[in-house]
């Protein structure tokens, strides 16, 4: 697997959007051999979990990933999301099972531990005073109610053990080895209200390959966030998941606008088999 192909394309002028459209699709079709191996193969397709899109009328701006400037960001790997125990399992869990989240992230743990590239992990904590705010929205309002991710308070680990906010046990031998940074927790979905934006400057990131829980809410939030601060982004489109009610699918919304916004979106065996590629130079 090559590593991910950085042509950018030129912006469109005085065109109306059906022509950008096309135009988009003449370059995918230009461009999608390069991005990944499997495009040759492939019928025009949509992004999947486990497959890049091919030839789906979206420019391809590609991500490379460069040792020194690229990090893995991890969002709120921890049990309440992950673990079949957890508190949102009920509604993640054919998501997470479906995507082979769980198997990904730790794959990703992996690499990072193997190449030495940077692995950031930005949790979510609630404590007692979290509970006083005076308005929510929707999922706050739930997350508050079902005690998701709750600690006692910020200066104490109390009961955090195989809570629902700690980590899932499988990946603690790569969060807690001493190079992995954790954040400050943030407290909606966006990395607005933690220190990870300061942490990955301070480290000289500037391009962020991105997975965890959940998809349409933390990890979208954060691809957000990060693209508005000036990092460039991919996401690993099987290395999240989200929830599924009767009325709504959170990771088929996420999975269009990781598509839609970020500037590369991958499986996890492409992504990792582009670190090996880019670390063994």
């Amino acid at each position: 697997m090559p590593p991910y192909a950085s042509h950018r394309p030129k912006a469109a002028t005085k065109t109306t959007l059906g022509h950008a459209v096309g135009l988009a699709g003449l370059l995918a079709l230009a461009i999608a051999p390069v991005f990944t191996a499997q495009a040759d193969a492939r019928e025009p397709s949509a992004a999947t979990a486990k497959a890049p899109p091919v030839d789906d009328g979206l420019p391809m701006p590609g991500f490379t990933i460069e040792p020194g400037k690229t990090a893995i960001v991890i969002t709120d790997p921890q049990n309440d999301f992950l673990s079949p125990d957890g508190v949102t399992w009920g509604v993640v869990g054919q998501s997470i099972t479906e995507n082979g989240t769980v198997e990904n992230l730790g794959a990703l743990f992996e690499v990072a531990d193997e190449t030495g590239m940077p692995v950031f992990i930005s949790p979510h904590y609630y404590f007692e005073h979290d509970h006083r705010w005076q308005f929510e929205g929707a999922l706050e309002t739930l997350m508050h109610s079902i005690g998701m991710f709750d600690r006692p308070h910020a200066l104490t680990l109390e009961g955090f053990e195989g809570s629902g906010a700690d980590w899932l046990e499988q990946y603690k031998p790569h969060i807690n080895n001493g190079r992995t940074v954790v954040t400050s927790p943030h407290k909606v979905y966006g990395p607005d209200s933690n220190d990870l934006v300061l942490q990955l400057r301070k480290a000289g990131i500037s391009k962020v390959v991105l997975g965890g829980m959940s998809s349409n809410l933390c990890t979208e939030s954060h691809m957000r966030a990060l693209i508005e601060a000036g990092f460039e982004v991919m996401v690993v489109t099987d290395a999240t998941a989200g929830a599924i009610t009767p009325f709504y699918d959170g990771y088929a919304a996420s999975l269009t606008n990781f598509r839609m916004i970020a500037s590369a979106v991958d499986n996890t065996d492409n992504t990792v088999a582009a670190i090996r590629t880019a670390y063994a130079r």
